[in-house]
């Protein structure tokens, strides 16, 4: 949870405080979320990437997005790190909608650029922001056009910013000495933040997290948007400055706001997640086959990309490990099943 939560907010939070500083505080707001642009943006030189071109934002183009969830910033981690929690973000203005697909960390796929197959969580220890997009470019053969990371402590910080969210928690637990009880309460940052890591105790495991992790960045999402939100802005700005980075630029911000708001009003949800298997004594998620089509597909027709008939294999990247990455999922997945909520 610690991850794209935090992800979320720094895209679509900033992005309608961009808005409200335009119509509600003025010059006044519009400065100060254009300074925190300034320390956060920061381009990425990738080696390989599908689009030949950037897409063009200003032309409502739609484009992507990968959120990463850096475990550092909190708990004395400070190293590289990993990431954690990841989901792809695809906008449509045309459709006025998102999609947004969550990633198991533990997914067994090709890390580019590092000459291995590994765990998709290990390409951003490896190679950073860059690794981490062409692999997850490659993983789902659709362009990753942007990038938004964030860290632990910016999940914490952004939570106590917009002055707590409430959920009704179904699982009693204690994660390192925060103890979450059960029921209908408010989290503020500290407790926020077990309530997305906690896996342990869920019957769902990682599943189980992701989900919490969705429902932590729509309420801090929403929360952002309201009056508590403008009221706060402040703060919730400091938060995203210390602990977030993206290669979106302000300006591109502000053709966001003014073309894509009203793909944010419908935000599809899915989730790959794989079969997990042991392998030479380790953990790993192997994928279907069919699964990782249908996601394919999926983002791809919501990026206007002509449907794939077969799984896109076999490139310089994946030649000769199709039968090794991926498992035959045909008599469990039908055609047009997915994993949505």
């Amino acid at each position: 949870m610690r991850k794209y939560q935090r992800i979320v907010i720094g895209i679509l939070g900033i992005l309608v405080l961009g808005i409200i500083g335009l119509t509600v505080y003025g010059l006044q707001v519009y400065n100060d979320t254009s300074s925190t642009f300034e320390h956060i943006s920061k381009p990425v030189d990738r080696n390989t990437k599908r689009r030949s071109e950037t897409v063009n934002i200003e032309k409502r183009e739609p484009f992507s997005i990968l959120l990463l969830g850096i475990d550092t910033g909190a708990l004395g981690r400070t190293e590289q790190g990993r990431s954690d929690s990841m989901m792809v973000v695809t906008v449509n203005p045309e459709k006025k909608q998102s999609t947004i697909v969550s990633l198991d960390r533990d997914i067994f796929t090709q890390i580019i650029g590092y000459g291995t197959l590994d765990k998709l969580n290990h390409a951003y220890a490896f190679g950073g922001e860059a690794m981490a997009m062409d692999s997850v470019e490659n993983l789902l053969d659709i362009p990753i056009d942007h990038y938004v990371t964030i860290n632990m402590q910016g999940m914490r910080d952004l939570i106590d910013a917009v002055g707590g969210i409430e959920v009704t928690n179904d699982i009693d637990f204690t994660l390192e000495g925060v103890h979450v009880p059960k029921g209908k309460i408010t989290l503020n940052g500290k407790t926020g933040l077990a309530y997305a890591r906690m896996r342990k105790e869920d019957p769902e495991g990682d599943i189980g997290r992701q989900k919490r992790q969705r429902e932590v960045a729509t309420k801090i999402l929403k929360k952002v948007m309201s009056l508590d939100g403008i009221n706060n802005y402040q703060k919730i700005l400091k938060a995203v400055e210390k602990n977030s980075k993206t290669d979106l630029t302000w300006d591109d911000m502000l053709d966001v706001a003014k073309n894509y708001l009203p793909a944010f009003t419908t935000i599809h949800q899915e989730q790959l997640q794989g079969e997990g298997q042991m392998l030479n004594d380790v953990y790993y998620q192997l994928l279907g086959v069919n699964q990782l089509l249908h996601m394919q597909n999926t983002l791809r027709e919501q990026l206007a990309l002509p449907q794939n008939n077969q799984l896109s294999q076999g490139d310089e990247h994946t030649q000769g490990y199709v039968n090794y990455q991926f498992y035959d999922d045909s008599a469990v997945f039908s055609d047009g099943e997915g994993a949505s909520e």
